[in-house]
Order: structure tokens, then C-alpha cells, then sequence
């Protein structure tokens, strides 16, 4: 008996080195993440995570100070000392200039990080870096979510990039108060957000634009005093940093119950009650309590409303893949190429929700409407709903019931297709090549 539990302590006593050991050096090439060694950066990459990447102009040589900085960028690039001309750095009674920020090396620049910044802001950078207690999605974590996918490596460069773009809210200050004025009335307006939050999967532009509050700010906010903290009574109606930054907070995560709409979750915990009570002191700054409270269970109500539905075309699947009638089926499916865990330990299962990998590319046609209904429909009506656009909740329910219709109907269709190849005793063909071929990724294997 002893011998039985020592065994399996030593293995586990084994793995958990050999475990950081792969870590450490899956990270250790050129790209960044868990899957660093199968890819590498295009030069773009050094302006969305310049600690990893950005590297200095080696065209001027030299160690220069401020004035001279901003004498020959008067005549290089006007724009950007003319903006920071306007801004608190330059107008502060400690004047910030370029060194303090770039350094003063012409071959050593640096691209200002998080961490620069919060050489002096120091508050707003602890809530900022503070943000990953709360988990994804959050800022902070961003580009790490990003870079340690699965897909990442397999996904098209160029998409690749416009997801980092954005992701790249981690790895750098200026994507809400851009550089070089750096300016909090900026950030407090919702067009600092909107540049990531439009189209799907995160519609919030358009939900939160569609909505009373959104319409008031079209209509009035061009005169509203931006330059006012993100306080009770300083603004008519509120934006995105008003909500989800109160009092701005940098952190967008700290009141999160529903995340990003993309799992199932029980509004009723005690921790999800404290979360809640958050949101109901929030919107009391401007209405009364229990019609905040009703407002907010109306969320949660159409949240169960929408994963009945998911529920129900994920049974679908559930009932195709149990009957072996999906092509290829779940037990002749090749590990996915990342998936070394898969490789060692292959498991029957399709769709990512079932924890398979997130490529989204080269499924059957029905686990791609799936991932649609979900990912795209679902998260439509979910945003309407928090943001207060009634008929964009209406819309994304239609598209979500059209999409179990069209998964039911595939269902039926597949059931059909296999009696009838079964009758004329015709095998389809092996999946060997899944994941491996296809317009994504026959380019990828080359350019990646």
C-alpha cells in the first residue's frame, strides 16, 4: 500500500520542475508566450510590445538633451511636440521631457512601457498591474492571452497583428490617452475605447451609441467639461470610463460579473452579490436604487435566456458526436498541432467547447455555425443588453434562433447523408490533414 502512494508522489514531485522546465523554455524563442518558438515577429510587433520588441533608429547617433530633441523634431515630426507642447507633461512645474520617458541615447530609445509611466504614476500603474486578481478579460492580462492561444501560431499573420493591436492595451499606456499629449479628458471620452470595442465579437460601440446614454453624449457631450474627474454630478450621462473606470480606476475588470458574456455564470454567489451591489451603488449616482437593481436582473434573465439556447445546439453536437455521425469524428481527429498534452493523451471530443482548440478553421460547417451563434450572435445580445439597446437584444436572439434552426436542420441533414453513405457502403475519407490544410493554413506554415 505504501509503495502505491509513493510512486505516484515521486511522479508528481518529478513533474512539477519538468513542468516549470517546458515553460521556461517554450518562452524562449523568438517570438513571446508559451508558443515563442513557433513564431516570429514582424516589425510592427516592436510598437504593440516594444519591452519585447521595439528596437532604436540606428540612423542618428548620439546622446542628446531634451531641447535639442525637441529643436530637431520641430522640423521632423511638428506634430507630436506640438502636441506635447499641449500637455501636462510640458506644462507641469517639473517638466517631463523626451529623456524622461526615451532616454537620451539615440541608439539605445526605448518605447515607453507600463512600467515607465508608473516611474511616476505610480497609483494608477499599481491598479493597473493589481487588475490580474480579477483574471481575463482585463487589460493587464491582454497580450498574454493573446500570445499564449493555442491559434496564435496558426492564425494569419496579418490577423495576428490586428489582434495584438489591440491586445496590446497591456503592454502600453497609449491606447487610451495617446501619445504625445497623454490626456485623462481623452481617455474619459468613449472614442478612446471604441478603436478595440466595435464590431463583433465586442459590439459596445455600437450597443452603447444605440442606447439613451449613448444618444445623450452624441447630443450634448461636445460641451460637457472633460476635463472633470469621473464623479457624481459631473456629467449628464456616462460613458465607458464613467462605468466601468469609476472615479478612474485604472482597472476595467473590477466590477466584472458576466465577464465577457462568454461562459454561463450564477449571478447569485456571494461573490457575484458584492459584485452586483458594486454595479447598483454605480448607476444610483444617477438612478434610483431598485430600478437599478431591476435593470440588472433583467441582465441576468436575458443571460439564461441566451445559454438556453447555446444549451441547446451544444446537445446537438453532443447527439452527432455520440452517434459518430460528424466527419471527421471525435476519436479520428489528429491532435492539434500545439497540443502537445492532446498528442500524449488524445480525448473524443469536438468544438472548443469541449475544450478542443480555438482555431475556428478547418471544422465541419456545423461546428463553424456553432462557434458563430455563440461567439458572434450571443455576445451581440449580450452587450445590447448591459449597454441598453433593446433592439440590438432583439436581433441577436433572432440570429441566435436562426442559428440553432440551421444547426437542427444540418443535424437532421448529417443523419440523412450517413444512412445514405452507409447503404451504398461509402467510407469517407481519413483526417489525417485536419488542421493542416486549408487557405489559413497552408499560408501560415509557410510565413509564420
Amino acid at each position: 500500500m505504501r509503495n502505491r502512494l509513493i510512486l505516484p508522489l515521486i511522479i508528481a514531485l518529478l513533474a512539477v520542475p519538468v513542468g516549470f522546465a517546458y515553460v521556461h523554455w517554450s518562452k524562449g524563442g523568438p517570438g513571446t508566450g508559451l508558443y515563442s518558438r513557433h513564431w516570429s515577429p514582424d516589425p510592427v510587433q516592436g510598437y504593440w510590445d516594444p519591452d519585447n520588441f521595439y528596437q532604436s533608429t540606428k540612423i542618428v547617433e548620439g546622446v542628446f538633451k531634451a531641447e535639442l530633441c525637441i529643436q530637431c523634431h520641430e522640423g521632423i515630426t511638428p506634430g507630436i511636440v506640438a502636441d506635447w507642447r499641449a500637455s501636462r507633461h510640458a506644462q507641469s512645474e517639473e517638466t517631463v521631457t523626451c529623456n524622461a520617458c526615451h532616454g537620451n541615447n539615440h541608439q539605445q530609445l526605448r518605447m515607453p512601457t507600463p512600467d515607465v509611466c508608473g516611474s511616476c504614476h505610480e497609483k494608477q500603474h499599481g491598479e493597473f498591474l493589481d487588475e490580474a486578481r480579477y483574471g481575463f478579460p482585463s487589460h493587464v492580462l491582454a497580450m498574454d492571452r493573446a500570445v499564449d492561444a493555442k491559434h496564435f501560431v496558426d492564425k494569419p499573420k496579418a490577423e495576428v497583428q490586428s489582434c495584438v493591436q489591440c491586445h496590446s492595451v497591456a503592454t502600453k499606456c497609449d491606447s487610451c490617452h495617446t501619445r504625445h499629449r497623454f490626456d485623462a479628458a481623452e481617455a474619459r471620452r468613449p472614442e478612446a475605447c471604441i478603436t478595440c470595442h466595435s464590431g463583433p465579437p465586442h459590439p459596445d460601440d455600437e450597443t452603447y451609441f444605440a442606447s439613451a446614454h449613448g444618444k445623450l453624449y452624441l447630443a450634448e457631450g461636445n460641451g460637457w467639461d472633460w476635463s472633470k474627474p469621473l464623479t457624481k454630478g459631473n456629467y449628464k450621462a456616462p460613458t465607458c470610463a464613467y462605468c466601468h473606470m469609476d472615479g478612474g480606476r485604472h482597472q476595467v475588470a473590477h466590477k466584472s460579473l458576466w465577464k465577457f458574456g462568454l461562459r454561463e455564470v450564477n449571478p447569485h454567489t456571494s461573490k457575484n452579490q458584492l459584485l452586483r451591489k458594486k454595479w447598483i451603488k454605480l448607476c444610483s449616482d444617477c438612478h434610483d436604487e431598485e430600478k437599478a437593481r431591476q435593470w440588472l436582473t433583467e441582465l441576468d434573465q436575458e443571460r439564461k435566456q441566451a445559454w438556453k439556447k447555446l444549451y441547446a445546439a451544444e446537445d446537438v453536437l453532443k447527439d452527432l458526436r455520440s452517434d459518430n455521425l460528424l466527419h471527421p469524428a471525435a476519436g479520428e481527429r489528429p491532435p492539434y498541432p500545439m497540443d502537445w498534452l492532446d498528442s500524449l493523451w488524445p480525448r473524443e471530443r469536438i468544438g472548443f467547447f469541449e475544450g478542443q482548440a480555438s482555431v475556428f478553421y478547418n471544422v465541419s460547417a456545423i461546428e463553424r455555425d456553432y462557434f458563430e451563434m455563440w461567439y458572434f450572435d450571443n455576445l451581440g445580445a449580450y452587450k445590447s443588453a448591459a449597454h441598453g439597446h433593446s433592439t440590438g437584444v432583439k436581433e441577436g436572439h433572432r440570429k441566435m434562433e436562426a442559428s440553432l434552426d440551421r444547426i437542427e436542420t444540418q443535424a437532421d441533414a448529417l443523419r440523412d447523408l450517413v444512412e445514405a453513405e452507409q447503404e451504398a457502403k461509402i467510407t469517407p475519407e481519413g483526417s489525417g490533414d485536419l488542421w493542416m490544410k486549408g487557405a489559413y493554413t497552408d499560408y501560415n506554415r509557410e510565413h509564420n
